[in-house]
């Protein structure tokens, strides 16, 4: 089976990582398929003297990849296609069969060019890409024009970067400001130049039918999945809701999830089924927790994102600490917490928090943060302090932490991952198609490009999906699937519950039974622990969730996990959180 993802627009970082942890882990097949943000790649044989002019200057970046290939552009406009495959070949792997592989991608694109109306596309070994046939209405006959360049890379049997096809005219300016693939005779063209008006759907289409035949196995058997990430431009995506159960809710939400083909949501005011109505008790611990927290001047998401499972957690004298302010500059459709202009980082806050986890007796802390896109560093830093500070107050402590994307940036990443939290955990939130409207301002591509290179680092990741906000079961075992692709260890799924009337709408109730079937996939896929019920939330069970997937881990591999040690001592955490 061929696994399929169309990603809309995406930052080359941000892919490359998703590559790099789809590539580790052998086994499955992928095609990625997404446009990138303006960007010149730089292949290991690369002359930098075929670059012209400095990137900045046109509004590009530069990033320098361990392919084949010279310099090459990739932004909007162009389909960008990276199969991660098994290439079994019979030599070893070498390059004799890089280049049959490579012969491979460029006949599946003359194929699906033929399927668009541009018959007679040629592949030439000796300068890799797909040209466009000739033509005799002008002087452009005289010189080859590239239509699609490919760059590979085989290492371990296995497959990573891939082709780009120009579409439409506008990325063929940018290729001005270099030489192309290093060729000095040669030029490059697009399907609209060559006659050939097709949207990108039609295109990706076209590429998805014939990848589906040439590596979906015997059966030709395609797992595909969309991002839905951009309105269509004739406004028409801004259908109302069929009952009028929208009302309240901003006019973009309504206009993303109809773009997604959510049309319709459950009243705000229906009753909710008895399986999610949590019991509120008020008791004598809650509140103790609650005044310790206020001494110390600390915020929980518990309180922040209207937790249903804060009595219960909190009797139990747990908590999640939010650290880096209440104000995240983020504006979730499904999210409660404040997003109003955030105030600086209080440096003596990692302090505070060692302080609580010290008083409340914890062994297991959740930590876990607003985005912070104003500052360069997303608040890593801090989330570093943290963990440091929490270990300092309570040796032997386990840390878990629930982090935002800060926006793919990996020196960002590298502070927190190099604090090394016993549990990484970055919340997917959703399936592909439903991340516009859930969560405009993040990317499906960067948070697995998140979780992916948090496990390269040895990290135990985890994540978390919200279900019933418009997503089918069979998308919420895709996601399921495409976490366990990278590696995830802990997943939690839980039921979407509307913070007021200026939210996304819940679109159903899920019943328990389904939450039974998610957990049954997940872990049936090699996810090590699936935590799954219509109350459950990213740092429910936290500490028991650690204690499966450690064991599942040990198991597996007969070592002792991180944080295995620590987390047989009861302590839990509710909470939703993420970029």
């Amino acid at each position: 089976m061929l696994h399929l993802r169309w990603l809309g627009r995406v930052r080359y970082r941000d892919a490359l990582a998703l590559q790099e942890a789809l590539h580790r882990r052998p086994g499955t097949d992928h095609l990625l398929l997404l446009e990138h943000e303006p960007v010149y790649t730089l292949g290991v044989r690369a002359d930098p003297a075929h670059l012209l002019r400095p990137p900045a200057d046109v509004g590009a970046e530069l990033v320098t990849v361990r392919r084949g290939g010279d310099v090459t552009f990739h932004g909007p406009g162009q389909l960008v296609g990276y199969p991660i495959l098994d290439v079994a070949g019979k030599r070893g792997g070498g390059m004799a069969d890089t280049a049959v592989y490579v012969a491979g991608v460029a006949q599946l694109l003359i194929d699906a060019l033929a399927d668009l109306g541009l018959p007679g596309c040629t592949y030439d070994p000796a300068y890799p890409g797909v040209w466009a046939p000739p033509r005799s209405d002008g002087p452009v006959d005289a010189v080859a024009r590239k239509l699609a360049a490919i760059g590979v890379r085989l290492s371990r049997g296995r497959s990573m970067h891939g082709f780009a096809l120009n579409v439409t005219d506008e990325p063929l300016p940018f290729f001005a400001h270099i030489v192309p693939c290093g060729l000095t005779d040669r030029t490059v063209t697009s399907l609209a130049r060559e006659g050939v008006e097709v949207s990108m759907r039609e295109v990706v289409d076209a590429v998805a039918r014939r990848a589906a035949e040439r590596w979906g196995g015997a059966d030709a058997t395609l797992d595909r999945a969309d991002v839905v990430w951009r309105p269509k431009a004739d406004g028409s995506d801004l259908t109302p809701f069929s009952r009028g159960e929208g009302a309240g809710t901003p006019v973009r939400l309504v206009g993303r999830l109809a773009a997604a083909g959510v049309t319709d949501g459950l009243a705000v005011t229906e009753r909710k089924p008895a399986w999610l109505r949590p019991k509120v008790r008020h008791v004598g611990e809650v509140l103790e927790v609650r005044k310790l927290l206020r001494g110390l001047d600390l915020v929980t998401v518990c309180e922040e994102a209207g937790c249903p499972n804060l009595s219960e957690c909190w009797a139990d004298g747990t908590a999640t600490f939010m650290i880096n302010g209440e104000q995240c500059t983020r504006a979730c459709g499904f999210c409660l917490v404040d997003t109003s202009k955030p105030r600086p980082l209080d440096p003596d806050e990692p302090r505070r928090v060692g302080d609580a986890v010290a008083r409340l007796g914890l062994r297991f802390a959740v930590v876990t943060s607003v985005a912070r896109d104003d500052l360069p560093d997303g608040g890593a830093a801090a989330f570093a302090e943290t963990i440091r500070a929490v270990r300092a107050a309570v040796p032997g402590c386990s840390v878990e932490v629930l982090i935002p994307d800060c926006k793919g940036d990996p020196e960002a990443l590298a502070t927190i991952f190099d604090a090394r939290p016993d549990v990484l955990n970055h919340n997917i939130e959703t399936v592909a198609r439903l991340q516009r409207a859930a969560r405009p301002s993040a990317s499906y591509a960067r948070s697995l490009g998140v979780l992916g290179a948090a496990k390269g680092a040895g990290l135990v990741t985890k994540s978390s999906i919200i279900v019933g906000m418009g997503e089918t079961d069979d998308e919420v075992v895709q996601t399921l699937r495409d976490l366990a692709a990278i590696g995830v260890d802990i997943v939690t799924v839980g039921q979407y519950l509307r913070p007021t009337s200026h939210h996304l709408p819940v679109a159903r109730w899920v019943e328990p039974a389904a939450f039974e079937r998610f957990k049954e996939a997940g872990e049936t896929m090699g996810i090590a622990h699936v935590e799954a019920s219509p109350l459950t939330r990213s740092s429910y069970h936290a500490r028991q969730a650690s204690a499966a997937a450690g064991a599942a881990g040990t198991a597996a591999s007969g070592a002792l996990p991180a944080g295995a040690a620590a987390a047989a001592v009861p302590v839990a955490a509710p909470g939703r959180r993420s970029g």
